[in-house]
């Protein structure tokens, strides 16, 4: 059992010291505004698209997207209005990458520091 816990609903789940869920499959929808106010971010339909995309990424490719990735894959789906590093970062100030993965019930990205 993980020293760190994430509290939604009355139900604790297991986190690591960074606070991304440690198991992917205790995620669900509900979760996402508590982990977003955790972040300081006031969710959006915007900040939906891409948590949701993040997470479509995660099971197809068993990966979370680092911020390269996440950015082109983003392009070659929404285009380069929403593909783009800045539009990203306008989204999820603290990094896009790491921050979606996280509202997302994901791992954090190997490659994130």
């Amino acid at each position: 059992m993980s020293e760190y816990t994430f509290e939604v609903n009355g139900q604790a789940v297991p986190v690591d010291k960074n606070g991304y869920l440690l198991n992917v499959s205790d995620w669900h929808e509900d979760m996402v505004p508590a982990l977003a106010a955790q972040e300081g971010i006031s969710l959006t339909e915007a900040h939906w698209e891409v948590v949701r995309f993040v997470r479509e990424f995660y099971m197809e490719y068993d990966t979370s997207p680092a911020i390269r990735a996440l950015v082109n894959a983003m392009k070659q789906t929404y285009g380069p209005d929403k593909g783009n590093s800045r539009y990203l970062q306008r989204l999820f100030p603290k990094g896009p990458a790491k921050q979606a993965t996280k509202l997302a019930g994901l791992p954090k990205p190997a490659k994130c520091l």
